[in-house]
């Protein structure tokens, strides 16, 4: 690639990656081959230098930049150390800095990470204080991401009929309940999204069903919708066990909010131009 028509802010998407617990983050071997950086000794350079500056800005660098590094096989059954980091944004935002500006990919990468760095990234103190509207934005913004790499991996294992597929984490978290079940018991209109429809709570559950369908699914080695989709039901029904377990609310009984986040996101839009 030469030319920058040839990125997109999907470029950086595609190799983002969702945590347990909801969390966004890049590996820097992967961001390195976007970065069109062709040796990772050359690419490990600028990832000091970022390193510097995060501590420079009193930022606590294992927070942005943790250790991912895994042992490979390299023959004869002997294995080496192959280094890697988890990037948070704010790292990736920091290694484009430094990175090789007669790249082109490096301007769209400074723009892309930069532009929503501090709004991607919220301690949990801030997220206590969010309204809880605002934290229902904040979830729903990790399910859509959250979303997109389950069923681009989901994709590539196998899966062709998604909506089987999806109904079957649900299924699993909400007690044998699909998407239409939940729609109808919410009282939705035809098509409505049923994300938009739910409180924190029980938007956090789906966050930890998508997040761990799909790190189980990047293990998956055979290709098979059948087992990706009793993958992503075994998940929901596992959360579901945890929920009862711990004493906390079945998400089919935690209520439903009185405007969806479309409403809300309309409105604060149009007081935006008020």
């Amino acid at each position: 690639m030469n030319n920058l028509e040839n990125y997109t802010e999907k470029t950086f998407d595609d190799i983002k990656h969702i945590d347990e617990y909801g969390n966004e983050y890049w590996l820097a071997r992967e961001l390195m081959i976007v970065l069109e950086y062709s040796k990772w000794n050359n690419f490990v350079g600028v990832i000091e230098k970022s390193k510097i500056v995060c501590k420079r800005s009193n930022n606590k660098t294992f927070n942005h930049f943790a250790d991912a590094s895994k042992m490979v096989e390299i023959g004869s059954g002997a294995k080496r150390k192959l280094p890697d980091y988890k990037l948070s944004r704010y790292a990736c935002y920091l290694i484009v800095q430094n990175s090789d500006p007669n790249k082109e990919v490096v301007a769209l990468g400074q723009t892309y990470f930069a532009i929503q760095t501090r709004k991607q990234e919220i301690t949990e103190e801030e997220y206590a204080n969010l309204s809880e509207d605002d934290k229902r934005l904040y979830r729903r913004k990790q399910t859509k991401d959250g979303n997109k790499l389950l069923y681009k991996i989901a994709k590539d294992k196998g899966v062709k009929n998604f909506d089987k597929f999806t109904n079957a984490g649900y299924k699993g978290l909400y007690g044998g309940e699909t998407a239409d079940d939940i729609a109808k018991r919410k009282g939705l209109r035809y098509r409505e999204e049923i994300l938009d429809n739910m409180g924190s709570e029980e938007l956090g559950a789906n966050v930890f069903r998508i997040t761990q369908t799909e790190a189980l699914l990047r293990k998956q080695a055979q290709k098979s919708e059948t087992i990706a989709s009793n993958t992503h039901y075994i998940v929901g029904k596992e959360i579901r066990e945890t929920i009862k377990r711990i004493g906390g609310t079945m998400p089919e009984e935690l209520p439903t909010p009185e405007k969806s986040l479309k409403e809300i996101s309309k409105e604060r839009k149009e007081l935006e131009y008020e």
